[in-house]
């Protein structure tokens, strides 16, 4: 316990003045050291996050034959690391594009093809639309159901890969 510079009191370590005289004591070195700031460290390496982790094959599957924009999952499908080993997800993934495909053909060439008088358009929209909703359902299933003329172009797709 140290004491008062001036009139010889007892000071406690963390009075700046003396109680008695008012002295104002010096300075002591604080049983704390200062804050000093922690030497730099590198920053914590970088961990790439798979953003088709959440995703299962099964889904991914079934999002290949959403009518419209089933090509964009598709074209995810094949080009993910995740899937590059799943021959079932990468067969919805070809075929499912093939359909789509099928309904570009649909709409940009046979609809001005034959015509607005014959109706073999609405009837090609209406097989392609009932064939994108049962091979969803296909797909939910876990089977690798094979459409007629898409299922073999998938298979050779996925053959040559």
């Amino acid at each position: 316990m140290p004491f008062c510079s001036q009139c010889g009191n007892r000071v406690g370590d963390t009075q700046a003045y003396c109680r008695q005289c008012g002295a104002a004591q010096p300075v002591q070195p604080s049983a704390v050291p200062p804050f000093t700031p922690p030497p730099f460290a590198p920053p914590p390496p970088l961990t790439t996050h798979d953003p088709l982790a959440s995703i299962s094959p099964r889904t991914a599957s079934i999002l290949c034959y959403v009518p419209g924009m089933g090509w964009i999952a598709a074209i995810i499908v094949l080009a993910a690391q995740r899937f590059r080993q799943m021959p079932v997800v990468r067969f919805h993934a070809f075929q499912g594009l093939y359909l789509f495909v099928a309904w570009l053909m649909n709409d940009q060439v046979l609809k001005w093809a034959l015509g607005p008088h014959l109706h073999v358009h609405d009837l090609v929209s209406v097989i392609l639309l009932v064939a994108s909703i049962f091979m969803m359902v296909k797909a939910s299933h876990d089977e690798a159901y094979s459409l007629p003329l898409f299922g073999d172009l998938a298979h050779r797709s996925m053959s040559e890969h």
